[in-house]
């Protein structure tokens, strides 16, 4: 084969077989899971000595379409032969998403929603005719709960045939409590995690710049913030008298006491939980709706090379579509929207023309966090975000996948200052560049301190220099694009690099200035 595996994946296998074939994998997104499944499955069906049945099961229609494609590349590259799409198409077997091919064919790929009512059974019979099983639980934290149990019902049944079942269940992020200790009974302990700040230092991923843009609400939005905070301070004061445990509780253990209590019997008690509850969630939508969100991504856009493949990712439709209309309007036919509200097979067509560049900026929602295997890509835009650390895990991976010729990944994370939002991404996350940026909507503006005085300083030499006008117009076009890229920190050789393969004048302007900028910050 081509690929070889990286060190962190040939000792997770290793740690797998140690284990019998069972057990699960914590790694974050774009460090390589998928190929690390696979490639399990190959060296036990050589361990065994006789044929596997591999059952993989995926939360999505996208994501079965992805372990399709990976899949069939892997076994091509594995025979070494130019074997027909169809040949391939015999050995592996689609449930789910529109697809009910033949569930006998060696390879079986289901989306959770078909597996509840089938794979069970079907493993079951396999096991009991003396055959050998691989589960393979793609984001197997969306497993243990629900319907999505029934996947694993035969295994009380299965008696002595359970010594020839095997599974692997992989997320980037496993639950933790009560949910942890089921899926370790059905799957197997945790056997092995991969961090994204691990993959970062190993260089497991492409090195990533990170960079925060703070926002600011305008007049109307902050009045309305400043009142619904301080009816939820009288309110939780009130609440506080009333349930003083509340006091010792971290945030995220508190809101979720204060859901329990909304249900309280003690109507009292139960009212102003809700009321707060209700407060809070208004003041998050409108941090998440900000009016300067929009603006700024589609300034930011501008300001990115022509040939950039972005994802944008949001919370709510609404926003996503209001931004859709801005960029389609400056960029026609190149702008894609995927989320819940398009359709299946509207998402799934707007993903194979943005994975074939005929979209280069793909807005999206919720939907895409899981199943976008798109290695070309190397910047994000985080429109709006929760606060959960798994959601951010997977957008990061969106854009850190290695490709060859890719040199760094940038990810810019739109946050409102001065409000209940997280001013960070992502803490400890390995050897990472991060750049601190503000917007101002009053003039369409991004400011960046230590880039802006090296800026002044170029200009001021420029003129001392006797720069005519319309080189001090070039050198202000160029400075205006780089203030949104690290590029000014780059190694002062591979800006020269650079530089000598530029294409045209007006990119080797900007090179130039870059280059100098670099030696006004003295690095």
């Amino acid at each position: 084969m081509g690929r070889k595996l990286y060190p962190w994946q040939e000792d997770c296998l290793e740690r797998w077989f140690a284990n019998n074939g069972r057990g699960m994998v914590q790694a974050a997104t774009g460090t390589g899971k998928t190929f690390l499944a696979l490639e399990a499955a190959r060296r036990l069906e050589k361990k065994l000595g006789k044929k596997l049945r591999v059952k993989i099961v995926v939360p999505t229609a996208a994501l079965m379409r992805q372990w399709d494609r990976a899949l069939r590349e892997y076994l091509k590259e594995l025979s070494n032969a130019e074997e027909s799409s169809g040949s391939l198409r015999e050995k592996i077997g689609l449930r789910g998403g529109g697809s009910q091919t033949s569930s006998d064919c060696p390879y079986m790929i289901y989306v959770v929603n078909s597996a509840r009512y089938e794979l069970a059974r079907q493993i079951l019979a396999q096991l009991r005719q003396g055959e050998s099983v691989l589960l393979i639980a793609d984001e197997c934290h969306r497993y243990e709960s629900g319907q999505n149990r029934l996947i694993f019902e035969f295994l009380p049944f299965a008696g002595a045939a359970e010594g020839d079942f095997f599974s692997l269940g992989l997320s980037a992020t496993l639950p933790s409590g009560e949910a942890r200790q089921y899926l370790a009974s059905v799957l197997g302990k945790r056997i092995y995690s991969f961090g994204i700040g691990q993959a970062f230092v190993s260089h497991t991923v492409c090195p990533a710049d990170i960079y925060h843009i703070g926002l600011k609400l305008q007049q109307e939005e902050r009045a309305e913030y400043e009142e619904l905070t301080e009816r939820m301070a009288c309110l939780y004061g009130k609440l506080l008298k009333m349930c003083p445990f509340l006091k010792n509780m971290g945030q995220r253990e508190r809101f979720q006491m204060l859901e329990r209590l909304s249900g309280s019997k003690d109507r009292k008690t139960a009212q102003m939980a809700s009321m707060y509850i209700r407060l809070a969630y208004r003041r998050r939508s409108l941090v998440c709706l900000a009016s300067a969100r929009t603006d700024c991504a589609c300034e930011l856009v501008s300001r990115l090379p022509d040939m950039e493949r972005i994802i944008i990712f949001g919370e709510r439709i609404a926003q996503a579509e209001e931004l859709y209309r801005l960029l389609q309007n400056r960029y026609p036919g190149r702008v894609g929207r995927y989320h819940s509200g398009m359709g299946q097979q509207a998402n799934k067509n707007v993903m194979e023309r943005f994975r074939d560049g005929e979209k280069r900026i793909l807005i999206a929602c919720k939907a895409v966090d899981e199943g976008i295997d798109i290695p070309e890509v190397s910047t994000g835009i985080i429109l709006s975000g929760t606060a959960a650390r798994r959601q951010r895990v997977q957008r990061m991976g969106r854009i850190i996948r290695n490709k060859e010729g890719k040199a760094r990944a940038s990810l810019y994370y739109l946050h409102i200052n001065e409000t209940c939002e997280d001013t960070c991404f992502l803490p400890d996350m390995g050897e990472t560049r991060l750049f601190e940026l503000e917007y101002a909507l009053e003039n369409g503006g991004f400011r960046n301190p230590g880039y802006d005085d090296a800026s002044q300083i170029l200009l001021r030499n420029l003129q001392r220099a006797g720069a005519g006008a319309e080189t001090l117009e070039e050198a202000e076009r160029v400075l205006r694009l780089g203030i949104v890229r690290g590029d000014w920190t780059e190694d002062g050789r591979e800006l020269r690099e650079r530089k000598k393969r530029a294409e045209t004048v007006s990119e080797r302007n900007y090179w130039l200035c870059m280059e100098k900028l670099r030696e006004i910050n003295g690095a």
